[in-house]
């Protein structure tokens, strides 16, 4: 009998240690239901497609994902560098897919050849989020309206220009998109006005060097130039130590996307204009549409950054937010 009743109350003490530990797992919500607190949460793995690391703003952008991946707790994030070459792009898509990343954010390297990127996410079942160059087949886009980048740079050079005078346009690498469209919002506003020519279009593949290159030809050439116009800072930076070289200060330059290093040239008045494109905007952006796509919320197919004009006026302004 006593090793009956010792048995009994080894169990029933068993079942108290039980019920106790239990009790720990478990809160009630607002509903008065049990709801268990010891259940590890997702853990997020976002993957993000870059296209070049070595691109000075596209840095700022990926540290824009990073800074806003680190602001939430079940957010890991997976970069990975494409040097600029859809091949190594691609094999780090499979990589990231392979990995089970819930969402993948790319910065596209040929906006042309997105259909491989789009089908593999879609055989995957792996939501893509399309920044900063958009192209067919993204789940989302997040990023700046690009013609409206060349329209505001047109209209601001074509009033430094009292509208007359000759233009040549600096174009980023054939087959982007931002450089079609920048382009084309160049050319759309020249066209209203009659005293305004675009008597030269090259491409400068968005480099300082490359830039440089191009605005001595065009200096040596002998036409009349009253405005150079650059799809991006860092031809905009080449084309001024083009002038810079010849002693030339009086053809206005322009450029697109207010980094640090052409905001520089503003302040110091060799740089005339250019377009803020905010790579803080669109990281975190991207990161919280990645996120909700993730967790299945809805999210807006696209997602605007505006753009911002910036001169001498305002440019310590724009400095400071790169600090």
């Amino acid at each position: 009998m006593k090793k009956l009743l010792s048995l009994v109350l080894i169990i029933s003490l068993m079942s108290i240690w039980v019920v106790g530990c239990s009790g720990n797992d478990t809160k009630k919500d607002e509903g008065n239901n049990e709801v268990n607190t010891n259940d590890t949460a997702k853990k997020y793995k976002i993957g993000v497609a870059g296209s070049s690391f070595a691109d000075k703003w596209q840095t700022y952008l990926y540290d824009a994902i990073k800074e806003e991946a680190d602001s939430i707790d079940d957010v890991e994030v997976v970069f990975t560098d494409a040097k600029d070459d859809s091949s190594i792009q691609i094999a780090n898509m499979e990589n990231l897919i392979a990995q089970k990343v819930d969402a993948i954010i790319v910065v596209m390297v040929d906006t042309e050849g997105a259909k491989p990127y789009v089908k593999m996410c879609e055989d995957a079942g792996i939501p893509l989020i399309g920044v900063n160059r958009t192209f067919e087949g993204a789940d989302v886009y997040v990023g700046s309206e690009s013609i409206q980048a060349g329209l505001m740079q047109m209209e601001h050079v074509v009033k430094l220009l009292g509208e007359k005078g000759n233009v040549c346009i600096l174009e980023g690498a054939p087959g982007y998109e931002a450089a079609v469209q920048r382009t084309a919002g160049n050319v759309e506003v020249a066209d209203k006005y009659e005293g305004i020519n675009i008597i030269r279009q090259d491409t400068g593949k968005w480099d300082r060097a490359k830039g440089m290159e191009v605005a001595e030809n065009w200096l040596q050439s002998g036409d009349e130039i009253d405005a150079i116009v650059a799809n991006n800072d860092e031809m905009a930076i080449g084309a001024i130590r083009a002038l810079e070289a010849v002693g030339n200060t009086d053809i206005v330059v322009a450029g697109i996307d207010a980094t640090l290093d052409a905001l520089e040239y503003v302040k110091a008045g060799t740089l005339d204009v250019t377009v803020f494109q905010s790579p803080f905007g669109q990281g975190s952006e991207s990161l919280k549409a990645a996120l909700k796509m993730a967790k299945g919320e809805k999210v807006e197919e696209v997602v605007w950054v505006p753009f911002e004009i910036v001169n001498k006026d305002n440019v310590d302004e724009y400095i400071a937010k790169w600090e």
